[in-house]
């Protein structure tokens, strides 16, 4: 029985808002749900926040992130444990797509660098959706947002977005179409949660 499952994409893939409507529509069969995220609400994802926030040194960044991630696993476990199905809005394979686009002139393959910082210290999800998506469909739908941080750069998306299309291959990964409406991107991710649960 599966039970985890993550959501995966850039900036403005839409995936925060599909979330919320699976949490609903599953709470409305009678399922135990959890929504968690990443950075997550805790000291150690506040200071990731702030990390970001003041473009600190990429490595320190990395390994907050996952630090963060370590300990997030460990209260997802719980949460299994407990019967729930968890929803986590965003999950390892950012910080691979993200933080490489970092270190790139620092090492020769960073996301494999940071596969091996994370490998048997984190959960492996179930299942993650990949929201698929052109970083300029996505930011044309952040513009209004006050205040873009710099991952939120076209620049930058299309570096992540090139490492997601790189990464999110495999059977654990659901490529969506993420300019799909809510309504069909709902009913898909929730299809395939209830199939697998």
């Amino acid at each position: 029985m599966n039970q985890f499952f993550t959501f995966e994409g850039i900036d403005g893939s839409g995936k925060s808002t599909i979330i919320d409507h699976v949490a609903t529509a599953l709470k409305q069969k009678d399922c135990s749900v959890v929504i968690t995220f990443e950075p997550t609400d805790t000291w150690l994802g506040k200071y990731v926040q702030h990390q970001i926030k003041t473009k600190s040194d990429p490595f320190v960044t990395a390994f907050t992130f996952i630090a963060d991630r370590i300990e997030h696993s460990k209260k997802i476990k719980e949460w299994i444990d407990q019967g729930n199905i968890v929803l986590c809005d965003r999950y390892a394979e950012s910080t691979y797509a993200y933080q490489s686009v970092q270190l790139e002139k620092t090492l020769k393959n960073p996301i494999k660098w940071l596969q091996d910082l994370s490998k048997g210290r984190i959960l492996n999800p179930d299942r993650t959706f990949y929201f698929r998506i052109t970083p300029e469909k996505a930011l044309s739908r952040i513009q209004h947002r006050d205040e873009l941080i710099f991952f939120e750069q076209q620049s930058f998306l299309r570096k992540v977005h090139n490492n997601y299309e790189q990464i999110c291959n495999g059977d654990r990964f659901i490529q969506v179409d993420a300019t799909k409406t809510i309504p069909d991107l709902t009913e898909l991710c929730l299809a395939e949660i209830l199939s697998e649960s």
